[in-house]
């Protein structure tokens, strides 16, 4: 390490990060839908079976058109609770080819808890009204799916009209940081003005689902920032009850980082910030590090699996150039 504030992925993700969340680097050539075939329009193309015990087996009767916009029906009604408004989820996901009406998946989970998919389009739209246990399945087109020049790797071109399953497994974490008074949070031990741990005492052992607490010890004066800058930070971090932190830079120099390549802790705690602030933050292991465990160097403690994290982070920059590597 240094462990949080240097660039890094959150969670690291399947290959679905960069086939879904990316636009694939394609030129986009002629339009091709059907390749000939009759196509026909919605859900009448292919059969998928509903029993979410198993994955999902995929018959098609015919090409499907391409969509306007996405078309979206529960096959099997899960008896979960609902998934919040503007929250992601984590979800099997199966894609198939519905113009080329490939035999095979051309996407298919393999993580036992599927993939995190973000609460926005189209994802908030398939998603409406979701469920735990819900098995969806929707019709959508490759440009809203996967960006304008579809995804060669995995069969898809650039107009190409995909079938997508999603079994819904569980809610993302909530990543809206919620403001609290400095007295809820460790209290912070300082040195010659620079802090260097926290004191635990009288601070109960954080629940695992617990929200993301910030607390703003000091306003600065300087522009908000967002996260698609890069952030220069002095920051220490600690494990509940720790006796020493697991990573500081107060001691060395500010560290540059860019803010949507940290833990989510890290990039939702920060965005709207100002320059200049301390903000002090309590995140928790899904917006972290999860069940990850991560082990101590030089002298310094390791973080354990399924950990609550604490920072005191003092803001000293924020800038659009990219941070180094």
């Amino acid at each position: 390490m240094p462990t949080a504030p240097r660039p890094r992925l959150r969670h690291a993700l399947s290959a679905l990060t960069v086939f879904l969340l990316l636009p694939a680097l394609v030129a986009c050539g002629e339009k091709v839908t059907g390749y000939g075939d009759e196509t026909v329009s919605g859900f009448e193309g292919a059969t998928v079976s509903s029993s979410v015990d198993k994955a999902p087996t995929l018959k098609w009767k015919s090409a499907i058109s391409y969509p306007k916009d996405p078309k979206v029906k529960t096959l099997t009604e899960g008896d979960g609770e609902e998934i919040p408004k503007d929250r992601g989820v984590f979800a099997k996901i199966y894609i198939g080819n519905a113009t080329t009406l490939d035999k095979d998946w051309a996407y298919e989970s393999q993580a036992p808890e599927g993939e995190e998919l973000p609460a926005e389009k189209p994802w908030s739209t398939i998603l409406k009204g979701a469920k735990v246990g819900d098995r969806i399945e929707a019709i959508v087109g490759s440009a809203d799916l996967l960006g304008e020049g579809g995804n060669p790797q995995m069969g898809i071109g650039n107009h190409d009209t995909l079938l997508v399953v999603v079994d819904v497994v569980k809610p993302a974490a909530d990543k809206t940081p919620h403001d609290v008074d400095p007295a809820e949070l460790p209290k912070l031990v300082e040195k010659n003005g620079k802090p260097t741990g926290f004191d635990f005492k009288g601070v109960e052992k954080p629940k695992a689902d617990d929200v993301l607490k910030r607390a703003v010890v000091k306003e600065g004066d300087g522009e908000e920032i967002t996260t698609d800058q890069t952030v220069t930070a002095n920051y220490l971090g600690m494990t509940y009850g720790a006796k020493k932190p697991f990573d500081e830079s107060y001691s060395k120099e500010a560290v540059p980082f860019a803010l949507n390549q940290v833990v989510a802790g890290w990039t939702n705690g920060l965005e709207g910030v100002k320059v200049g602030s301390r903000v002090l933050l309590q995140i928790p292991p899904e917006l972290g590090y999860g069940a990850e465990k991560k082990p101590g160097q030089g002298g310094k403690p390791g973080i354990p699996a399924n950990s609550t994290l604490y920072f005191v982070i003092d803001v000293v920059k924020a800038e659009t150039s990219p941070a180094p590597q």
